[in-house]
């Protein structure tokens, strides 16, 4: 649906013979005053070559046609945007949510949920005497998906809820528990196989199962194998009386999951929570606990396998168990990480009576301040040197787990006849498009317009959206590296303008060809070392997460960058044309970084390569 303008702008387009028909998705339609013929004209002005312009960069641009962009702009320019999202969104390739629509429906009967997807649900199991609702097999390997679970169970009794299968495979997950089971009495919460190979989820659960009695909670296999994703629990089962929770394989095997638990258990009686391969096997895990079981009586806590064999990771404890009485919390390999993580423990079981909590097999790198000492056992806490000679043990097995075999090699290995293993260098991202300038110079950019940005893109407090945005406008208003410089862009022009000011006007953008040879093993074939495989510099780009495409660009000094033919190992047949950069000095990069554990080594003391991932970019000096 096209945005109406004024009669003159009509009319002068109409003259000026733009033709507005035929469009498909995702190609602007023909005429010389669409954002992409701009574009194009704008290419030919500041890049002082002839060179094919490339095809994957192009696909990227403006759908919009010379009217919508023109009308588009206009509600931009008078804040009016929010009120044609969805006309906005669908014209220009946008990622925008969908906007769930309260509701004050009565469901008295039981629920069965098959393939369902984003969804409101408000009321179901309310007072309910009995019965189950179940999900299973719901919202399975979609890009977005936004559910809200709100009063639902609240004041039941006996009433059961099963999340089996539940929204797997998802590239952004958005769902939120709101009074959740509470004042339920008896039943059964479960989750299993809940969220398991979700991209960047955002799980919230707020006042679940608060007042809640003897209901127990069990979360087993939920958001197994995900990545860069957070998930908060506050007020969690807060002022319960007898209520079980029970976490079993929690994020393990993840990607930078950060967990929050505020309020967790707090002021309950008989509360009884285990956490089990908690965060195991993971990469970078952050838990914050808060306030949990604060007040709370007679208590039972146990952390088993907690953050264990996973690649640094952090936890706060902050007021845990504090003011109870009669707590038992106990730590069996707790902590135990492959590079050392931190722990954080700060008024922990202060004022509390009768506690009783045992650190066994605890890892290293901890602060206890204001801690009640009192009714606390340390038994095989680990030192230095002790986790270091843990490291490794498991480095040889563990290592493929948080970084995929191929991600990072040598540059030795880009001979021909060498055969490597492929990472998966598929784009995950969902498929967005650039904005025209004519509308992104509208548009507020910065974090603290962040109220603004939520405003114009229908962003709900604590939402995935609101995460996705602030996560990026940090990244881009990081202060650089060392020697480097950096800009975000969310038009192709300004792309342009960037890497020729690093580059000049003579460059080429570069990507590998396509996603063929992923996940399994490649020969190299013909290798050419771009510029004469000589020390350069470039401009690499990288998607980041936002409502329109926007990428990450910045200045890499001191690389080589290799174009390669990529065969079957079998056949030799060619099957894939990779472009892959070699970072010459890596002595700047964390000694935590994935290449390290990858490849073994330190920074500076090694040359670090990786193949350009579909959709990203680097820009060079043309050759």
């Amino acid at each position: 649906m096209q945005v109406q303008i004024n009669f003159i702008e009509r009319l002068c387009l109409l003259i000026f013979s733009v033709c507005l028909a035929g469009a498909g998705a995702g190609q602007a339609p023909a005429g010389p005053f669409t954002p992409r013929a701009s574009l194009l004209r704008y290419w030919d002005q500041h890049i002082a070559n002839s060179l094919p312009k490339p095809a994957f960069l192009l696909s990227k641009a403006s759908p919009l046609g010379a009217v919508d962009a023109a009308a588009f702009a206009k509600l931009a320019a008078r804040g009016a945007l929010p009120d044609h999202l969805p006309a906005f969104c669908a014209a220009a390739g946008l990622l925008c949510f969908p906007d769930l629509a309260p509701s004050l429906e009565k469901h008295p009967a039981d629920s069965d949920f098959a393939s369902y997807s984003n969804k409101n649900f408000t009321n179901y199991g309310t007072d309910r005497l009995g019965g189950l609702d179940s999900f299973k097999n719901y919202s399975d390997g979609l890009n977005v998906i936004v559910d809200t679970f709100r009063r639902y169970s609240r004041d039941s009794s006996g009433h059961d809820d099963r999340f089996a299968n539940y929204g797997s495979d998802g590239n952004l997950v958005d769902q939120s528990f709101q009074s959740y089971a509470g004042g339920a009495a008896g039943g059964t919460g479960e989750f299993k196989n809940y969220n398991p190979g979700v991209n960047v989820p955002n799980l919230n659960f707020n006042n679940y199962g608060s007042g809640a009695t003897g209901r127990p909670q069990n979360f087993a296999a939920y958001t197994d194998e995900t990545n860069a994703g957070a998930e908060s629990f506050s007020n969690y089962g807060k002022s319960g009386d007898g209520s079980p929770n029970k976490f079993t394989e929690y994020a393990s095997d993840s990607n930078v999951i950060n967990s929050g638990f505020n309020g967790y258990s707090q002021a309950g009686n008989g509360a009884n929570d285990t956490f089990t391969n908690y965060g195991k096997e993971g990469n970078v895990p952050e838990n914050n606990f808060r306030n949990y079981g604060d007040g709370g009586n007679g208590i039972s806590d146990g952390f088993a396998n907690y953050r264990d064999q996973s690649n640094v990771g952090d936890d706060s404890f902050q007021s845990y168990a504090k003011n109870s009485n009669s707590a038992k919390v106990n730590f069996a390999n707790y902590g135990k990480s492959f590079n050392v993580g931190t722990d954080k423990f700060t008024g922990y079981g202060q004022g509390a009576k009768g506690q009783k909590i045992g650190f066994k097999g605890y890892g290293v790198n901890n602060t206890f301040k204001e801690y009640g000492k009192s009714g606390v056992t340390f038994a095989l806490y680990a030192n230095a040197t002790g986790v270091a000679a843990s490291a490794m043990a498991v480095s040889g097995r563990a290592v493929n787990r948080w970084v995929e075999p191929g991600k990072f090699f040598r540059e030795s290995m880009l001979k021909k006849g060498t055969v490597m293993p492929m990472p998966d260098i598929g784009d995950k991202m969902p498929k967005r498009s650039f904005l025209p300038r004519t509308i992104l110079s509208k548009l507020p950019f910065s974090t603290s317009k962040l109220p603004e940005l939520k405003r114009i893109f229908h962003a709900g407090d604590n939402s995935s959206m609101e995460s996705m945005m602030a996560n990026a406008l940090a990244e881009c208003e990081r202060a650089p590296s060392a020697g480097e410089t950096k800009r975000c862009v969310g038009s192709m022009e300004d792309m342009i303008d960037f890497a020729t000011s690093i580059l000049g006007r003579d460059v080429e953008a570069r990507s590998t060809e396509s996603t063929a040879g992923s996940k399994q093993e490649v020969m190299v074939g013909t290798v050419k070392g771009i510029n004469g495989g000589m020390v350069t510099k470039s401009v690499s780009c990288h998607q980041s997460l936002f409502p329109y495409l926007l990428y990450y660009c910045h200045s890499v000094p001191k690389v080589r960058v290799y174009e390669a033919d990529l065969l079957d190992p079998k056949t030799k047949v060619k099957i894939n044309h990779g472009v892959a950069v070699c970072h010459i000095d890596t002595s700047a990069w964390s000694a935590t970084h994935g290449a390290f554990l990858a490849l073994g080594s330190r920074p500076g003391q090694i040359e670090v390569c990786h193949w350009i991932f579909e959709s990203d970019m680097t820009w060079t000096i043309a050759d």
